[in-house]
């Protein structure tokens, strides 16, 4: 299958040429040619499996370049992700000209809009600073032809439904609404049932869990002890580079002190800091500079970095899938990497259904 069967531009098929994708994946081949018929679709899909495409190529496809207003919305959850997204839409926009608009916090809202004239065809941002915009007056979706929601299960498990209802209020009622997801959970179909007509659903096929190049350990410990054994595992391990995941903003500001106070090389990385302090904390890590990470799954969401040697779990994830996404980030090009995660007692029930969703049972350690 290729670019052009699935209904794609020849405009946009050269634009894909130049950034070397030349074959369709799953998602994309099954979501494309129903966008293109203006169908609305409701996409189960994991990251990394190429949905940004699956919804930028139809997306760019249905604006009008020569119409100067806002005919494209992607709302996604995260500054990361809407960064993401935006870079792709650049490359596309250097074959296919547009006027795009990344809208994140830590931004002035005035000089973005100064300097496209207040001429934006596809609007790419977070819920909260949409609504910004919206508030002041600067953008409006009159004229918006296409809505995309990405990540609508991370969207709506941080909290942002009511900012995203919003949004959609002030929308047109015509027009097309693609929703993708990486799980069709209740909230998430409520949702599509709500917002979407007649959608088609569309599958891509999972990835494959591969946990064959990482080592997997489970820490038994106490919430009184946990600290002093997560030292005890550094200390024995060497670190090159770590990963070192919280549950909350709150938890992993208040690991980052203790490591911080200890002489540890660290940052964190979380939904609190400026955009520009978590572009230099995420610069540094890549570089190497530091040793340490710590985040939460939220900030670390579509983080692709790569020399990861080891990943801690302080706190298990409240979603089992999460754990695989967490421990993913190392063990890879040819590596072995190792993993650790700090049980207690209340978590035992989160690590039984880790374990069954991986199908394997992971070596306990235990401290004297």
């Amino acid at each position: 299958m290729s670019f052009y069967k699935l209904g794609v531009s020849p405009e946009l098929v050269y634009a894909l040429e130049t950034m070397e994708i030349h074959t369709p994946t799953p998602i994309q081949s099954l979501s494309i040619p129903q966008a293109l018929k203006g169908k609305d679709v409701l996409g189960e899909a994991q990251t990394g499996t190429g949905k940004t495409l699956a919804f930028l190529l139809p997306l760019f496809q249905t604006i009008d370049t020569e119409d100067h207003r806002i005919q494209g919305l992607v709302i996604t959850p995260t500054r990361e992700l809407a960064i993401q997204i935006s870079k792709v839409a650049k490359q596309l926009a250097e074959i296919t000209p547009m006027r795009i608009l990344t809208a994140y916090g830590g931004q002035d809202v005035v000089a973005q809009l100064h300097k496209f004239g207040g001429e934006v065809q596809l609007v790419i941002g977070t819920p909260g600073r949409i609504l910004d915009y919206l508030r002041r007056g600067a953008i409006n979706f009159d004229a918006l032809k296409m809505l995309i929601v990405d990540e609508a299960d991370q969207m709506f498990h941080i909290g942002f439904r009511k900012e995203v209802d919003e949004i959609l209020e002030q929308t047109p009622v015509k027009k097309q609404t693609l929703c993708f997801s990486a799980t069709l959970s209740q909230t998430v179909d409520s949702f599509s049932h709500e917002i979407l007509v007649d959608p088609v659903l569309v599958k891509a096929p999972k990835k494959q869990i591969t946990l064959e190049a990482i080592e997997q350990f489970v820490v038994v410990t106490s919430n009184r002890k946990k600290y002093a054994d997560f030292k005890t595992v550094l200390k024995q391990n060497f670190p090159q580079k770590a990963l070192v995941f919280c549950r909350s903003r709150m938890g992993s500001e208040s690991l980052y002190k203790d490591m911080l106070a200890d002489g540890f090389s660290v940052e964190v990385l979380h939904g609190g800091l400026t955009q520009a302090k978590r572009e230099f904390v995420m610069e540094q890590f890549r570089t190497g500079e530091l040793q340490y990470l710590v985040a939460t799954d939220v900030a670390a969401r579509g983080l692709d970095i790569d020399g990861v040697s080891h990943v801690f779990n302080y706190n298990l994830p409240d979603d089992t899938e999460n754990y695989v996404h967490r421990i993913g980030r190392t063990g890879r090009a040819g590596t072995v990497g190792v993993t650790y995660t700090f049980l207690t007692i209340k978590d035992e029930k989160r690590l039984a259904d880790i374990e069954e969703y991986i199908q394997m049972s992971i070596k306990r350690i235990h401290f004297s």
